[in-house]
């Protein structure tokens, strides 16, 4: 049976030597200091390893059953949903006015990451309404507001996100879901959304749906699309429920993982709807939801590959398995373990070095959220431009690092009894929902890298080159970190200096890098992270850190990741360089 650790010493690490969160003017910063930081994340981790990881493999093989419109969730699931409330972790980011604890978005990401690592499928539920409640706070009238989001924080009542259609995913324009205004300011919704993970369930009193329709009359494609409220129940004046909606799960999708989350066939028949925000402009209250989704699924990438690193490490330690090649190292024993064997810790340290350098990644983008709702746009740019990173590497290669960690168990990684097969069925969905990772790196290029006229790429560059600047004195952290910082980022900057020559003469030419550059961009970023993490670990033990073996281990994590990772930049940027021919030279009926 899997274990789980939380890593507080890790998230301290990065939010205080690294991120320096205490230091930072942001709004809401002051108060996060270590002891306060400290006291929640402690408390947030009991629960990922006491309460949600023991029902992580129940969900798995119990899955959720359609009983009469109904969905059973997993044995254990309600009564840890009332934990997760009654404790006020739904609502540790939400506005006070509604309910919540006002916490910054960094804080609620460091709980979340160890919420996810222990029970992707459970956490679905809370995470689902959360994106719910940003859409409606940022678009819906005060009345709505008012009425929906205090339960909705609470998580009285939960969230779904309503736009896949069984003729139309991506392409939003091709929706039949349609919205008649029913003359007192309300709509009747009528069609059919499949994929709704969380459409149904017996943990909350109510689930607030925001569903994407047209309203007749309205432009064609995305330009005619509107969003709506639509309750499961009805909501009084009073607040109370009403009567039941015209909105039921038709059935619920046989799935390769996430069990423990319905994933359901949504069918709206008439059900009063309420717009959100203006008509025929749903496409953008909905990205709201959407791009704050794509955060959270970047970290489920790396939820699960911390995890899955986390087990494997111990199996390693444990296995005897063939002798160590330069002696035995376990003489007492008939065999070594196996991670005294070089393949398995270059397995291992590519796991490590991921999860270390993607947990700074992300809590850096948490930072720029906090700091573009306190009305940074430089800050809310960059994080734009670097959402497609977050979703679209993060969850490739935390897949990737699960197949790994899979990989040391050998034949015992493919049988459920060790649950290393769990978590690669788990985290393979993070690569597809919130737009597929092929989407993700067509926005980067298509749209995001000209964004500003530039702007946010050229400030991302800065970046890099303002630390690398400040610290090339420091012949420690330049061999090992700033030099191979410098030479990924003039890959980089070539693979986007390609693009801006090659795109407007040939569009197909930047679209074919698309995907390398996208895992080009990633691992900048975690070479950046890294070389921030070197250097706030040096500077730790200089000034007499009592950790020595915490410090000296993140030196070794991160040149390894600096020297056997962070070289695929020139491999990636080889691929973009060949343009379209290679990709787009095959007729497609040759295939």
């Amino acid at each position: 049976m899997p274990t789980y650790t939380p890593p507080l010493k890790d998230l301290d690490f990065v939010l205080h030597d690294v991120l320096q969160v205490h230091e930072s003017t942001t709004a809401g910063y002051s108060d996060l200091d270590r002891d306060f930081t400290g006291a929640i994340l402690d408390e947030a981790g009991k629960i990922a390893r006491d309460v949600l990881l023991p029902l992580n493999a129940v969900g798995d093989t119990e899955g959720c059953t359609l009983e009469n419109g109904v969905v059973r969730t997993p044995t254990g699931f309600k009564e840890a949903f009332d934990i997760i409330r009654e404790g006020g972790w739904t609502g540790l980011g939400a506005d006070p006015e509604y309910g919540g604890q006002g916490m910054p978005y960094v804080l609620g990401m460091a709980v979340n990451e160890m919420h996810v690592s222990a029970n992707l499928s459970f956490n679905m539920y809370p995470g689902l309404t959360n994106g719910a409640y940003e859409a409606i706070r940022a678009h819906a009238s005060d009345e709505l507001k008012t009425k929906f989001l205090p339960k909705m924080v609470t998580c009285e009542w939960t969230g779904t996100m309503n736009l896949t259609e069984p003729h139309c995913g991506t392409d939003l324009g091709l929706m039949r879901s349609k919205a008649e205004p029913a003359g007192d300011g309300s709509y009747k919704i009528t069609g059919q959304k499949i994929f709704i993970s969380a459409g149904e369930h017996d943990m909350a009193d109510n689930i607030i749906h925001l569903v994407l329709a047209k309203i007749p009359g309205g432009p064609d494609g995305v330009k005619g699309i509107s969003l709506f409220i639509v309750p499961k129940f009805l909501v009084n004046d009073d607040g109370t429920l009403g009567a039941r909606n015209g909105v039921a799960c038709g059935m619920l999708e046989e799935k390769m993982g996430i069990h423990g989350n319905s994933t359901c066939v949504m069918n709206f028949d008439e059900a009063e709807g309420y717009l959100v925000g203006e008509e025929h402009k749903g496409l953008r209250a909905m990205f709201t939801m959407m791009n704050a989704a794509r955060l959270g699924v970047g970290l489920q990438g790396l939820g699960q590959a911390s995890i899955a690193y986390q087990n494997a490490v111990e199996y390693t330690r444990e296995r005897l398995q063939g002798r160590d090649v330069t002696g035995a190292q376990n003489p007492d024993g008939p065999a070594d373990p196996l991670i005294v064997h070089p393949d398995v810790r270059r397995s291992l340290m590519d796991q490590k070095s991921f999860v270390e350098g993607a947990r700074a990644f992300i809590l850096w983008s948490a930072t720029l959220l906090d700091a573009g709702e306190a009305d940074d746009a430089d800050a809310e740019g960059l994080l734009s431009l670097m959402t497609p990173v977050v979703k679209g590497f993060l969850t490739d290669k935390g897949f990737d690092m699960t197949v790994q960690a899979q990989q040391l168990y050998g034949g015992h990684g493919y049988i459920e009894e060790t649950g290393a097969s769990q978590f690669v069925r788990d985290a393979r969905i993070a690569m597809i929902y919130e737009g597929a990772n092929g989407i993700q790196a067509l926005d980067l290029v298509g749209r995001k890298l000209a964004s500003g006229g530039g702007k946010h790429i050229m400030a991302f560059f800065d970046i890099v080159k303002t630390f690398i600047k400040e610290n090339d004195g420091d012949e420690a952290l330049k061999s090992g970190f700033l030099d191979p910082l410098k030479a990924a980022s003039k890959d980089m900057q070539a693979a986007a200096m390609y693009f801006m020559a090659e795109a407007p003469k040939n569009p197909n030419a930047a679209l074919a890098g698309s995907s390398d550059f996208m895992h080009l961009f990633g691992h900048v970023v975690l070479g950046l992270m890294w070389a921030r993490m070197g250097k706030a670990a040096q500077d730790a033990l200089a000034a007499g850190a009592s950790d020595v073996a915490f410090y000296e281990t993140k030196l070794a994590t991160g040149r390894y990741y600096m020297a056997r990772s962070l070289p695929e930049t020139a491999l990636r940027l080889a691929r973009i360089t060949t343009g379209a021919e290679p990709v787009m030279g095959l007729p497609a009926e040759n295939f």
